[in-house]
């Protein structure tokens, strides 16, 4: 065992087992208890001499990391780097390590849950009879026999497809890597083959330059009239302006959206204001079972990096940032 670190966590708490295990292994754990935000990360990072920093949700950028020289990697809680400057880590020799997978079975089920929200208007009827309006519209969709595009099919974006399948829904699928796919799932040649027959459309791919505003006006116009959207991957690979326009022009029947550009959500935001939107606040892998999966995984990465272990390549970020090293041990 090596001397302990110290392990910076950038939020007011931390899921068991995570913590547990930390503390166990003698790390002294810092969370986040003033502002809650990028300034208290920064000032931590260059007041404290923090070992390891377990990211959430707040951005981790380059100069805050410059300005820590007793840090030596990065655990991601959760798949998505994209508030990590992962190329700053890389250039500062910092590995970065992520837990692919761990919560993809509760992001998948919210995209399902979203999906019947939107089919048959669940929110908007539980708003109607709660204001004392009895509303029985009967115009629900029924999943069974549409087509489910998926646009991203690794680890989230399959179960949503197995999802699928048993809901007797048609599932076609694109992503560049893939090249074949379970029974019941057809393997797109492009992801404009996708958005003509996709009855639902469901994201499920990482925010890169690649993904960044891959789906907007042109591609929802390529959707079959009545189609309903759904977003868990990460905001900023669906442009909302042309969402909106294409829910308020009819084009579009509805959309479910768990992830926005801007988070937390903005008092001016139009999607705040459409009755065909099903809004929720980025939780799509916010289930205690899964929580408690992502901090045993995240801590387990740093503890692996403290005793001088090797990571596995599944949970490295960027390979190049590890080197030959087989630990950081202090």
């Amino acid at each position: 065992m090596t001397d302990s670190w110290t392990v910076l966590v950038t939020a007011p708490a931390l899921s068991e087992p995570g913590l547990g295990m930390l503390t166990a292994a003698g790390c002294e754990v810092i969370l986040l208890t003033g502002s809650k935000d990028e300034a208290e990360v920064a000032d931590t990072l260059a007041t404290r001499p923090v070992d390891a920093v377990l990211s959430r949700t707040l951005t981790l950028d380059g100069a805050a990391m410059r300005s820590c020289p007793t840090l030596k990697m990065i655990s991601k809680h959760g798949a998505g780097v994209n508030n990590v400057d992962v190329g700053a880590a890389t250039a500062l020799g910092i590995p970065v390590t992520f837990t692919p997978g761990a919560n993809a079975r509760a992001v998948a089920e919210l995209a399902i849950g979203l999906m019947l929200a939107a089919a048959r208007r669940i929110t908007w009827f539980d708003t109607q009879l709660k204001a004392g309006r009895w509303t029985p519209v009967p115009d629900g969709v029924e999943l069974a026999g549409r087509t489910l595009g998926l646009v991203g099919f690794g680890n989230v974006g399959s179960k949503v497809g197995a999802l699928g399948t048993a809901l007797g829904m048609d599932v076609v699928a694109y992503d560049p890597i893939l090249t074949s796919a379970p029974d019941g799932v057809r393997v797109a040649s492009s992801l404009e083959e996708v958005l003509r027959v996709a009855d639902v459309l469901s994201l499920h791919v990482p925010l890169t330059d690649d993904t960044r505003g891959m789906i907007g006006r042109r591609e929802l116009d390529l959707l079959p009239d009545g189609a309903i959207v759904i977003n868990t991957a990460r905001g900023p690979v669906l442009d909302d302006a042309a969402l909106v326009a294409a829910l308020r022009g009819g084009r579009l029947r509805a959309a479910g959206i768990d992830t926005l550009a801007h988070e937390p959500i903005r008092h001016d935001d139009p999607l705040r204001t459409l009755e065909n939107v099903v809004l929720t606040p980025h939780v799509g892998g916010s289930t205690v079972a899964a929580l408690r999966t992502v901090s045993a995984m995240a801590a387990r990465n740093i503890l692996t990096m403290m005793r001088g272990e090797p990571v596995e390549e599944r949970f490295q970020v960027d390979p190049r940032a590890f080197g030959d090293v087989v630990g950081m041990a202090p």
